[in-house]
């Protein structure tokens, strides 16, 4: 590895329900010490859910740190040693009402690599079967389906701004362009 921080000290200064936020003291590369803030998550994940006609399952949502409405892919947190394909399916049935048939993994992704270690773990679906929403008491979400290359396009064009379901299109497009799906 050619770059390195080495961590000299850690003391937490936040912990809530979602994440815990410490404030690391490392040493550099070049021996210079620095802090860090970091926000310690458990991680995601998400589900690029593909119709038989070419379509992905989207949710609209409220994000409240943004002041807006998202489209997304259905998405979730893990629970604390949460297999995260567990998670997914979970999502999925929780958020857009289906279960799947088959899964593709998409790889995983890091949102937010400059302070926090959320990972979230990215899958493709197909084969899906409806079996209704069920979505957390503090949770409100409309399912829709959007075509997946219209969908892939307001990715790249800016109109969809959350990173998961930019990177989870695009690498279900990808997969399914390739023939890996």
């Amino acid at each position: 590895m050619d770059h390195f921080e080495e961590c000299l000290s850690t003391q937490t200064v936040f912990e809530g329900k979602v994440f815990r936020v410490t404030q690391d003291e490392v040493r550099l590369e070049n021996g210079a010490t620095a802090l860090r803030e970091i926000v310690h998550h458990n991680g995601g994940a998400c589900v690029a859910a593909l119709t038989d006609d070419r379509k992905v399952l989207v949710v609209r949502q409220f994000r409240y740190a943004y002041g807006q409405e998202l489209l997304e892919l259905p998405a979730g947190k893990l629970e604390k040693g949460e297999d995260p394909f567990d998670a997914a399916r979970r999502e999925l049935a929780e958020e857009a009402g289906v279960t799947a048939e088959e899964y593709i993994d998409l790889g995983k992704y890091y949102p937010t690599c400059g302070y926090c270690g959320e990972v979230i773990h990215l899958y493709g679906a197909r084969g899906l079967h409806f079996v209704g929403q069920h979505l957390d008491p503090d949770e409100f979400a409309t399912p829709d389906t959007v075509d997946l290359d219209e969908l892939c396009e307001k990715c790249l064009s800016g109109e969809v701004r959350d990173g998961k379901t930019i990177a989870g299109a695009l690498r279900l497009r990808h997969a399914l362009e390739n023939g890996s799906f």
